[in-house]
């Protein structure tokens, strides 16, 4: 990939214990791989797409906090990365995502609202993870995902395992459960 620019390593702290974080700037955009010492031959990855209301305001609207929190876990325990990929809202941005949000208030679902808004269902793209993983000399993952596009879009990456990430849902997210397994093939 043309113009990226790759931060220093650093140290992060954490409730799950210490990693390594290093962050990689496209464009406007800035990702973040946070990772343990040990990168076996297939680690564990995780991929999460950022979601600021799931994963700093701690919204129980979607299950992307608690995903985020159950990867570092395991990732602290057994070893690994996730990259964190800075494509908001299905990458349709926070503005449009708390546009979709209002749709949503009124009757439509994820998928609708992005529609109507003038999106695809997922406008996210992965070049940049294949990109990231590279930089690492990871060819082999253990991918953790429940999006069988992801798996799809990382086709230079072998992914010699998919992980399964399921988070029990709630009254607020039920609906957007069911149209991820419904309308988006999720594997929930």
């Amino acid at each position: 990939m043309k113009n990226v620019t790759i931060s220093q390593i650093a140290a992060l702290p954490t409730r799950y214990g210490t990693f390594k974080i290093q962050a990689f700037k496209e464009g406007w955009r800035e990702h973040l791989a946070i990772f343990t010492d040990v990168l076996e031959p297939a680690p564990i990855v995780r991929v999460h797409s950022e979601c600021l209301t799931g994963d700093a305001l701690g919204s129980v609207k979607c299950d992307c906090g608690e995903q985020l929190q159950f990867a570092l876990g395991l990732i602290a325990k057994e070893g690994g990365m996730v990259i964190y990929h800075r494509q908001e809202g299905r990458n349709i941005g926070l503005l449009n995502k708390v546009n979709a949000y209002a749709l949503q208030d009124k009757g439509l679902n994820t998928v609708e609202a992005n529609h109507q808004l003038g999106f695809s269902a997922d406008e996210r793209t992965y070049e940049i993870v294949e990109f990231i993983l590279g930089h690492f000399g990871i060819k082999k993952i253990r991918l953790l995902t429940n999006n069988p596009r992801k798996i799809e879009s990382l086709g230079r990456i072998e992914i010699v395992e998919r992980l399964p990430i399921q988070i029990a849902s709630n009254p607020y997210n039920e609906g957007y459960l069911r149209v991820k397994k419904e309308e988006l093939g999720h594997l929930l």
